[in-house]
């Protein structure tokens, strides 16, 4: 985005305007699971109950209620993992706009089959964002199509920003905002919105620890592009910041954090758990900064933006089954036993006694390590925490067996 003047507030108040009756004016709820978790009162703005299911249809409105109408009419071009490309695709449906996206083979088949629904023609190309964001430049190129980037964009940036207008309205006296960061158009939208009426509140941007693009380059003073790792955050997966993107937060954002797998996974579980809220794990990335101490002490009232909700059944299953392990709350344990009548019911009365619940039992027979006459049990447990888990193995072992920890 060469030579784009970055947006204004005064940018930022014009998105409101044209966002009026268009997006839902999102709820900001009070979490005391939250705040007794954290050292601050916590606020959720609760933005994966925005239609699309993210915040992203703010900015994408926004941009292409400004195209001229034969930009409209040629249609209009976008690259995304997911919750952009919906945002998009609802936008230009609303509008009348052709649509085209342009997704990494790997995305989430739910995130690919909303942005069919919305209208959109769908590409599936690249192995991650970047790769997915060349073709589609690409393409627009080819088509004579107008680019609707992710980020860097002023329009996106400032339709982004019009969350923080709502955030100063619904808790006048919040101290501090923790916003989730991939290529920072959300970030730096609220930072943008807020520090100009109150440069007193603090605004934390998190990143996943496995793609810390804005941390490396803060550190450096300069753009570049990370490596990266894989991640259950893929919304926030992005290798290089915009160029706008990157002027705002450092000129707006006070802190950027990082967060782990594991951090995140057991945010998603928090979420669900107390709060009865599906989050995906771009969303959870400021929550669990939250809750693992990642941000200072006596902030006073913080709100963490949840920013999008869209996570496939598939793969939310398997995160609560990563994130109740590594909590202490699952456990697959194997036991060598004799292969006797009376056998399994000895060690399930062990596990009864320690108040464990069974889940599933599978019995192996047939092993490199089975001694004939023996059967390997492999029990599938639901446990309180750690501490039960080595309560029940300590009572195993003094009974004369030998339990294993699968994973």
């Amino acid at each position: 985005m060469l030579n784009v003047p970055a947006p204004t507030a005064a940018d930022v108040d014009a998105a409101r305007e044209r966002l009026r009756d268009r997006v839902l004016y999102t709820p900001l709820d009070y979490s005391e699971t939250f705040s007794q978790l954290s050292a601050n009162d916590v606020y959720l703005k609760l933005e994966n109950l925005q239609k699309t299911g993210s915040f992203k249809l703010r900015g994408a409105y926004n941009k292409i209620s400004t195209l001229t109408t034969d930009e409209q009419a040629r249609g209009v071009i976008a690259a995304s993992a997911g919750n952009h490309a919906q945002g998009v695709a609802y936008a230009a449906r609303g509008k009348g706009v052709p649509c085209t996206i342009v997704m990494p083979e790997g995305a989430s088949l739910a995130k690919v089959m909303a942005t069919q629904r919305y209208g959109a023609r769908v590409v599936l190309h690249g192995n991650d964002y970047d790769e997915a964001y060349a073709h589609a430049k690409q393409l627009a190129d080819a088509e004579g199509l107008t680019y609707i980037h992710a980020f860097d964009d002023p329009y996106i940036i400032a339709g982004q920003g019009t969350i923080g207008l709502e955030v100063l309205e619904q808790l006048p006296d919040v101290g501090a905002i923790v916003i989730p960061m991939g290529g920072g158009g959300l970030a730096t939208g609220i930072a943008l919105a807020v520090k100009s009426r109150r440069p007193d509140i603090k605004i934390i941007g998190v990143q996943a620890q496995a793609v810390p693009s804005f941390v490396h380059a803060l550190e450096r003073g300069q753009i570049d592009a990370v490596q990266g790792q894989p991640t259950i955050a893929d919304g926030i997966a992005v290798k290089r910041p915009g160029a706008l993107t990157f002027d705002l937060a450092r000129r707006y954002i006070d802190d950027v954090v990082t967060v782990d797998e594991d951090e995140i996974a057991r945010a998603m579980i928090y979420l669900l758990e107390r709060c009865k809220l599906v989050a995906e794990g771009a969303a959870a990335a400021g929550i669990a900064a939250t809750i693992f101490r990642k941000i200072p002490n006596n902030l006073g009232k913080v709100v963490c933006v949840l920013s999008g909700g869209n996570v496939d059944v598939v793969v939310l299953s398997r995160i609560i089954e990563h994130g109740l392990t590594e909590a202490g709350r699952y456990l697959r344990l194997a036991v060598t036993i004799q292969d006797r009548v009376g056998a399994l019911r000895d060690v399930l009365d062990i596990v009864a006694r320690h108040r464990a619940n069974v889940l599933t039992v599978h019995h192996q027979r047939v092993g490199s390590h089975i001694h004939l006459g023996q059967t390997e049990v492999e029990i599938d447990l639901e446990t309180r925490d750690h501490a039960h888990i080595q309560l029940l193995c300590d009572a195993l072992k003094q009974a004369g067996y030998t339990p294993t920890l699968r994973d």
